[in-house]
């Protein structure tokens, strides 16, 4: 099968379901088609700071379970441009050169980085200062990386909050309540789009999508005019409030963490309808668990195409899902666009379709 390899791999941002099915997939092609080694770089670009670097080697017969594994067994951070790194004496270290050494030390040939488009970046930017033959797998719940159709995380992430408006639903008929479900979504409302019509939402409120707390309040007189005193509310963690202002929680390791617009709506809601709210904030639990079939399938197949590209020596590409295949796109092209919901899509006439309000 050619030259062997030694090919290195590491998670990068937030952590989602099917990472672990990604790195499965890569172990078992690397080494059962190619004769590859195949290290497991921990803690993302951190482990690659560390001297020596932190690593695990990876043999197939120890890798049984984890299609249903959450998060990743190589462990991940968010934290900590290597390009302008917090000491901790609070000043900002250049610590690219560091990782690149790390990287080399290891003998490596090709890494594999699964991230989104923030951890794409910086891989990309390392891998170009430093000669390191990259390829790129996008993850996120959020589902926004611009190339592709769907990231690795989002349809676990869709089904678990489809599964928490159901739950939502029956209570919320039991007790006359608007019930408002809090999703994630950084600046992307996917999540609360694709869970909000699956589960049967009355009102589903997007960042992409400015809305007016009338509109809203006058969907749910309209249920109650029609003997429905109870309503189901779906919103994105990114909107704002109804005057543009965006709500953040306290800040934690110099990172403001979106929050509380489900509160804000409930208030706004008792206080114009006389309806009895309470509010849900389903927060990392969308991020846990045990990975979908989707998601399983979709970290199998990148896996396999990520290896492949390697063998063919095609790199700086990330793998995409466009038009049911696998296709790959350079990576400074496929993290370009950002993938947000736009009006004119297909899910959003869905949701107007059935009479979904989406506040506008």
């Amino acid at each position: 099968m050619g030259e062997k390899k030694r090919i290195g791999i590491l998670t990068s941002g937030g952590d989602c379901a099917g990472l672990n099915a990604v790195i499965r997939a890569v172990v078992y092609h690397a080494i059962g088609t190619y004769n590859w080694e195949v290290v497991g770089i921990r803690e993302a670009t951190h482990g690659l700071m560390t001297r020596p670097p932190q690593v695990m080697e990876f043999e197939i017969d120890k890798l049984d379970n984890l299609l249903l594994m959450g998060g990743t067994i190589l462990g991940t951070t968010n934290k900590g441009d290597p390009f302008a790194f917090p000491m901790e004496d609070g000043t900002l270290l250049d610590r690219s050169q560091e990782i690149i050494d790390g990287y080399n030390s290891l003998g490596l040939d090709a890494l594999i980085g699964i991230g989104g488009d923030g951890s794409l970046a910086i891989l990309r930017r390392l891998a170009q200062q430093g000669g390191i033959n990259l390829i790129g797998i996008p993850k996120t719940i959020d589902n926004d990386v611009g190339a592709t159709e769907v990231s690795i995380g989002f349809d676990t992430a869709t089904n678990i909050a489809t599964e928490a408006l159901d739950r939502l639903h029956f209570t919320a008929a039991s007790h006359n309540r608007v019930m408002i479900l809090e999703v994630m979504g950084r600046d992307a409302g996917h999540i609360a789009l694709a869970a909000g019509i699956a589960g049967g939402a009355d009102v589903i409120l997007i960042p992409e999508i400015p809305y007016k707390i009338e509109k809203v309040c006058q969907k749910i007189r309209q249920r109650q005019e029609r003997g429905k005193h109870f309503c189901l509310v779906m919103v994105s963690e990114a909107v704002r409030t109804d005057v543009g202002d965006q709500l953040k929680e306290i800040k934690q390791f110099g990172e403001d963490r979106l929050g509380g617009i489900g509160k804000y709506i409930a208030e706004q809601i008792a206080e114009n309808t006389g309806a009895e709210t309470r509010v849900t904030v389903l927060g990392h639990i969308q991020r846990g668990g045990i990975p979908s079939p989707v998601d399983r399938l979709l970290g199998s197949a990148f896996g396999v195409a990520a290896v492949d590209l390697i063998a063919q020596g095609k790199f700086d590409q990330m793998v995409a899902w466009q038009n049911r295949q696998i296709i790959s796109v350079p990576i400074a092209e496929a993290i370009k666009t950002y993938r947000t919901v736009t009006p004119e899509e297909t899910l959003v006439k869905t949701a107007r379709g059935l009479g979904i309000c989406l506040g506008d």
